[in-house]
C-alpha cells in the first residue's frame, strides 16, 4: 500500500518511520544502498495503525515525540481500533460497576438541524467598502442563491429589489465601520426588518470568506441564533449624529488648548500654574495682551479677573519669560484655530437648539421653564439644555444627583426616550455593561473574575463622569458611593454608582415619577438599621441576644 494513499505522504514517513520500528540503520538520501531497505515494513505498520470500521489513523507525530516502544505501541494500536488491553481486562469488574451508575443528565446545545427555523425568509448581507455579498434561502433565486453588488446608490436599491423579488423579511448585517448606515436605511425605507449584529458577538461563529460570511448571517438569522443591536428612532439618531459632532469639534478645541498651554510653558511662561483655566476671562486676555506685543508682566498681571484667587504679584512672577518668536507664531495659531471651533460650535448649538424644539412637549403645557444650568467652560453649550429635555422627555433629570443639564442631553440622545426597548432595569444595566459579568466555576461565583465588560458605551461613559462627581455629595448616592469606595475602592464605587444612575434614569423615562432625594443621613441610618438587624440574626444563630448600650448624656 503506498504511504499517500493513507492521506500522510511520503516526506512525513521518512522522519519518524525509523523510531517507529526500531530500524537504526542510516538512511540514504542518494539511493545507494535500495537493497537494505526494507519497504515491507511500513505497509505492515500503516496497515495495523489503520481501521477501516473506525476510520482512525495513529497519529505519526506522537509517535515521533514520544518515541513508542513495542508495548507502547500496541497500546496505543488498541486504543485506536476500539479494543481492550490485558490491564484493562482485569479491572473490568469495577468499570463495569461504574457503568452501570446512572449519570444525571446534562443538558446540551443542539445541532442546527434539530432548531426550528424561526426566521424562513431571512437573508444575510456581508459588507465592505467596495461590494457587498448577499445571500437569500436557498431555492429562492434560480440562478444562484448569494450576489455581489457594489457599493453605489443605484447597487443598493437593487439590493432591496433583489430581496423583495427573493421572498425575503429580514435581514442581518454586520456593523462595518460606517458602510452599514446607507443601506441600513435604505432597506428599513423599503419595509424590512433590518438586524445590526456586533462583529465580537458573530466572530465566534465565522467561516471567514465574504461569500461564507453573507451565508452563515443567513444561516443563523434563519434560526433565530442572532440578536440585533440598539438603534433608537430616526429622530433621536439625528439628534444623536449632532451631538457626536459636538463633541468632535470639543476635542479638536481642546487640543488647541494643549497647544496653547505648550507654547507658552516653553517660553516658561507659567500661566497655567496660577490660573486655573487659561481659556477664561483671565487667560484669554492676558494670551492676547501678549499676541499684541505687551511684554510687561505688571501690566499682563493687572488684567486678572476680580474672580481670579492669586494676586497681581504672583501672576506677574508667572509672566516672565523667553518670548521665543517660534513659540509666539505656534501660540498665535493655536489661538485662531481655538477661536474658529468656538464659532463653529456656537453654530452648532443654535442647530441642536432648533432641532430640540421640533420634538413634542410631553409635559403638556403643565410645567414651567426650568432655569439653564451655569456655563462653567467656555466649550459648554449655549442653550437652556435642562428645559428642552425636559419638554422632551416629560421629566427633570436633572433632579437626580450628579447629572446636569449637558449630560442629561447627552444620556438622551443616546438612549432616547422609549424604555420598552429593554425588558427591565437589569437588561438596561447589562447592556451599558455597568453589572459585573457572571463567573460560575464549580456552582460557586468568582467575585474575584466578575468584572464589567469593556465598553465604548457613550451613554456609560457619561453616566461615570456624573458618578465621579458625586463622591464627595452630601446626598444619599453620595454616601452609597462613599461606602464602596472605602471597601473596595474608587474605581468600583465609580461603577457602581453609575450603576444607580443608569436605574434612576430608566424608571424616570419609563415610568415618568419625578426622583427626590432622601439625604444622606436617611440614608446612613437605614444603613445601619440593616447592620442592626444583621448582628441580631447572627447573634440569634450562636444562641445570643443583641443589648444596646446606655450611652452617657
Amino acid at each position: 500500500m503506498p504511504v499517500r494513499e493513507l492521506g500522510l505522504g511520503g516526506s512525513c514517513c521518512c522522519h519518524w518511520w525509523p523510531s517507529l520500528v526500531g530500524d537504526n540503520r542510516r538512511r540514504d538520501p542518494v539511493g545507494e544502498n535500495k537493497k537494505t531497505q526494507a519497504p515491507a515494513p511500513t505497509v505492515e505498520l500503516f496497515s495495523s495503525l489503520y481501521n477501516k470500521e473506525t476510520d482512525m489513523i495513529l497519529p505519526p507525530q506522537d509517535g515521533a515525540r514520544n518515541k513508542l516502544g513495542r508495548k507502547a505501541l500496541q497500546k496505543a494500536v488498541a486504543r485506536a481500533q476500539g479494543r481492550k488491553t490485558k490491564k484493562s481486562v482485569k479491572k473490568r469488574g469495577r468499570r463495569e460497576r461504574t457503568s452501570r451508575r446512572e449519570g444525571q443528565a446534562v443538558p446540551t446545545t443542539p445541532s442546527l438541524n434539530q432548531l426550528e427555523r424561526v426566521n424562513r425568509n431571512a437573508a444575510g448581507i456581508d459588507l465592505g467598502a467596495m461590494v457587498h455579498y448577499v445571500a437569500v434561502p436557498p431555492g429562492r433565486d434560480p440562478e444562484t442563491d448569494v450576489r455581489c453588488f457594489e457599493t453605489f446608490t443605484e447597487d443598493l436599491e437593487a439590493i432591496a429589489d433583489w430581496l423583495s423579488g427573493c421572498g425575503v423579511d429580514t435581514v442581518a448585517m454586520e456593523s462595518t465601520g460606517v458602510y452599514w448606515i446607507p443601506l441600513y436605511e435604505l432597506l428599513e425605507q423599503r419595509g424590512f426588518q433590518v438586524l445590526l449584529i456586533n462583529p465580537a458577538d458573530f466572530k465566534k461563529f465565522r467561516r471567514k470568506t465574504d461569500v461564507s460570511d453573507c451565508q452563515w448571517l443567513q444561516t443563523l438569522h434563519t434560526f433565530g441564533l442572532l440578536q440585533g443591536s440598539f438603534r433608537p428612532e430616526e429622530k433621536i439618531v439625528t439628534l444623536r449624529a449632532y451631538l457626536r459632532h459636538r463633541d468632535r469639534l470639543v476635542k479638536c478645541a481642546s487640543d488647541e488648548v494643549r497647544r496653547m498651554q505648550k507654547a507658552l510653558e516653553q517660553m516658561n511662561v507659567k500661566l497655567t500654574e496660577v490660573i486655573s483655566d487659561i481659556t477664561g476671562m483671565t487667560g484669554m486676555a492676558i494670551i492676547r495682551a501678549i499676541l499684541a506685543g505687551q511684554r510687561d508682566p505688571q501690566r499682563l498681571a493687572a488684567l486678572r479677573h476680580s474672580g481670579c484667587k492669586n494676586d497681581v504679584q504672583t501672576i506677574a512672577l508667572a509672566l516672565r519669560g523667553n518670548w521665543r518668536q517660534e513659540h509666539l507664531f505656534a501660540l498665535r495659531q493655536a489661538l485662531e484655530l481655538y477661536e474658529v471651533h468656538l464659532e463653529k460650535l456656537k453654530d452648532l448649538d443654535g442647530q441642536i437648539e432648533a432641532y430640540l424644539q421640533t420634538f413634542e412637549d410631553r409635559t403638556e403645557g403643565e410645567g414651567q421653564q426650568l432655569e439653564p444650568s451655569r456655563r462653567k467652560r467656555a466649550l459648554d453649550p449655549c442653550l437652556n439644555s435642562r428645559d428642552l429635555v425636559y419638554k422632551m422627555t416629560g421629566v427633570d433629570l436633572t433632579e437626580v444627583d450628579g447629572i446636569g443639564g449637558t449630560a442629561a442631553l447627552q444620556i438622551v440622545a443616546e438612549i432616547g426616550t422609549d424604555m420598552s426597548k429593554w425588558e427591565t432595569d437589569k437588561h438596561f444595566v447589562s447592556w451599558l455593561c455597568l453589572c459585573p459579568e457572571l463567573h460560575l466555576t464549580g456552582g460557586r461565583r468568582k467575585s474575584d473574575r466578575s468584572h464589567t465588560q469593556p465598553s465604548k458605551n457613550r451613554a456609560a461613559a457619561s453616566l461615570r463622569m456624573c458618578a465621579q462627581s458625586l463622591l464627595n455629595a452630601n446626598c444619599a448616592l453620595g454616601a452609597f458611593g462613599r461606602r464602596i469606595r472605602a471597601r473596595k475602592g474608587g474605581a468600583h464605587a465609580v461603577t457602581a454608582l453609575a450603576r444607580k444612575l443608569a436605574i434612576i434614569v430608566y424608571h424616570m423615562l419609563k415610568e415618568r415619577r419625578p426622583y427626590k432625594d432622601q439625604g444622606a443621613s436617611y440614608y446612613e441610618e437605614r444603613y445601619r438599621q440593616r447592620m442592626v438587624e444583621n448582628l441580631r440574626r447572627r447573634a440569634r444563630q450562636l444562641g445570643l441576644g443583641l443589648v444596646p448600650l446606655a450611652l452617657p448624656e
